[in-house]
């Protein structure tokens, strides 16, 4: 007893006032009111009002309107006039997604006989709701980031598309399913010839709610709307990252998608506004603006990608690839293909083929860093040479007599390489391709690839094949133009990459060229386009490079790899035989380029 004394003196310094276990003071009949308000129990907190009524209402609309999960909602410092009396009220309510939101308030209470009692008010609420306003959350969407590619342009941006979905439940209600979906597969089968009436029939019934159809862009769903309108059928709003122009890598970009499309949305924000009986906002009470994602950026350039395409698309009597990198960085600035090429999928990243001649950069680097043979060091160029049991020719059995490898190189012997590989090491040329990037294995963000594969080779014959690019060597031109990049990069194989920010990982075995081989392949590189097999692209500044024909049955392969300044290219001409064909599509890049377009 002497310590509830002590408790109603202390609370009638406080409140000047202190009633029995009937009437216990306002701070209590507060505490009451906001303890079953903050339970979401609206009906006991509003018999604790004067106004059960519109209380109850109105607090029961506040929890709804802001959708609310819990709310904490503590009495404060007290103020007691006569029969009259206030409490400071912290409200902090949990909004989904878990927000909150914090703010002060005032409850006014008032003594009668039958003991303290709030004096309903909206603003027991919130101080800013008016009589007869609610409270309600407003979502505030993100403006989703853009995709851009490294001259600065955007070549993703969000967009809209219309899912058309059938309800078979409600097709029967109005109707008759199969009558449904025989329109349905009649207006949209020009748009997917899979659609299958049977099909969506069986599938949607066995479905409960709307079962998918296809999605569609605005501007085509607006021009079928009408003859949409059939018994069952309905749509929805998607968001969707699509390309600002659908000529611009496609294929690349549809990859690009799966991979950031969930990294530009950002950080959605939120809005709690009073709303009048009409439905018009009133008032802000709270605004967190929406935090948008940064852009994303991509290693493609607008520049060499448009050029690159515009080579490739010469004629679709071939199926041509071109691959083109920043060997500095290893930034992917192009792939392209024409559209020959593209009905095979992406062979320019994934493709494996026979090399040819192109591989006489490995085997060359390997014969320098086995001190097998140097530039100026001569050596045999036979028309035919017999190794083991395998009778090598070089193209129309032409002969150089014994020349220097560089000019052998230049004029592409294969008898020479087939003769410098055949005195390696069994793992030699693989050891040397794989320093330059060719058969490592990367997974870079956004893309499928495959750089290519150079086995080891304990049989002579075999080892002797793989040095001029036929064998079992396989290389895709992203593989080849990896192997220039190197030469260009001082020995350093560049680590391909498409999505800024996002690594590539990079498995099996790595080395670095040696700067001095990197010295010495680079004129033998040179001379290929001054004086060699490439001087049709002699005069587009200065390109160090190797060309290729690889034979298989029936005809050839024609390549090109090299670089200029700060690009390393491949171009891949499939069944293109002569690689002054690759050499060809190669200028024409070039051509198109802005002037002096990645020159040091």
């Amino acid at each position: 007893m002497a310590f509830g004394a002590a408790v109603c003196v202390l609370l009638a310094v406080v409140l000047t006032g202190c009633a029995g276990d009937e009437d216990d003071g306002p701070r209590r009949a507060a505490e009451r009111f906001l303890a079953a308000f903050a339970a979401r129990d609206v009906v006991t907190a509003a018999a604790a009002t004067d106004n059960a009524d519109a209380a109850e209402g109105a607090l029961d609309a506040a929890w709804t309107g802001l959708a609310a999960t819990s709310l904490r909602a503590e009495a404060g410092k007290a103020s007691v006039s006569g029969d009259t009396a206030e409490i400071t009220v912290d409200y902090r309510w949990r909004l989904p997604r878990d927000r909150e939101w914090a703010y002060p308030a005032t409850v006014r209470l008032s003594h009668t006989d039958a003991g303290w009692t709030v004096r309903w008010s909206s603003t027991d609420i919130h101080p800013g709701l008016g009589a007869d306003q609610r409270l309600s959350l407003r979502v505030l969407q993100s403006p989703r980031a853009t995709v851009n590619e490294a001259d600065g342009s955007e070549v993703m941006v969000d967009g809209t598309l219309i899912g058309v979905t059938f309800d078979a439940k409600e097709a029967a209600r109005q109707g008759s399913v199969a009558d449904s979906v025989t329109q349905l597969v009649d207006v949209l089968g020009p748009f997917d010839r899979s659609l299958s009436a049977q099909q969506i029939a069986e599938e949607s019934t066995a479905t409960t709610g709307p079962y998918p159809i296809m999605r569609l862009t605005e501007d085509t769903f607006n021009r079928l709307r009408d003859r949409l309108a059939i018994p069952g059928v309905g749509h929805n709003e998607q968001r969707i990252l699509t390309a600002k122009d659908k000529n611009f890598a496609p294929a690349l970009l549809s990859q690009v998608r799966k991979v950031v499309e969930s990294d530009l949305d950002g950080q959605t924000g939120w809005r709690v506004v009073t709303v009048n009986p009409n439905g018009l906002d009133a008032d802000v009470l709270a605004d967190q603006a929406p935090q948008p994602a940064p852009a994303v950026g991509l290693s493609l350039s607008r520049s060499v990608q448009t050029a690159a395409q515009r080579a490739v698309n010469a004629t679709d009597r071939f199926q041509i690839a071109m691959v083109v990198i920043q060997p500095s960085t290893g930034r992917i600035l192009a792939v392209a293909q024409n559209r020959a090429a593209d009905r095979q999928g992406p062979i320019a990243t994934t493709g494996l083929y026979p090399p040819g001649s192109t591989f006489k950069m490995v085997t060359a680097a390997a014969a320098i860093s086995r001190n097998l043979a140097h530039p100026d060091t001569y050596v045999p160029c036979p028309g035919e040479i017999q190794i083991g049991p395998r009778l090598i020719p070089n193209y129309d059995r032409f002969s150089l007599g014994t020349v220097p490898m560089q000019r052998a190189f230049a004029q592409s012997c294969n008898t020479t390489f087939a003769k410098l590989a055949s005195e390696m090491g069994p793992s030699d040329l693989a050891h040397t391709a794989a320093a330059m990037g060719l058969g490592r294995q990367y997974t870079i963000a956004g893309l499928d690839a495959v750089s290519g594969s150079v086995p080891i080779a304990n049989e002579l014959v075999a080892r002797s094949e793989d040095g001029f690019g036929q064998g079992k060597v396989l290389a895709s031109p992203l593989g080849m133009a990896l192997v220039a990049g190197t030469v260009a990069n001082n020995g350093k194989a560049p680590v391909p990459q498409l999505i800024l920010g996002k690594q590539t990982r990079v498995d099996g075995p790595g080395a670095v060229l040696d700067r001095g081989v990197v010295a010495q392949l680079r004129p033998m590189m040179r001379a290929v386009v001054t004086e060699g097999t490439a001087t049709t692209i002699n005069g587009q500044g200065p390109i160090f490079g190797k060309t290729g024909e690889a034979e298989f049955a029936g005809g050839s392969h024609a390549w090109f790899a090299g670089y200029r300044g700060d690009l390393a290219f491949a171009t891949l001409v499939v069944r293109g035989a002569d690689s002054n064909n690759a050499v060809a599509v190669t200028r024409d890049f070039f051509n198109f380029l802005p002037a002096g377009y990645g020159l040091r």
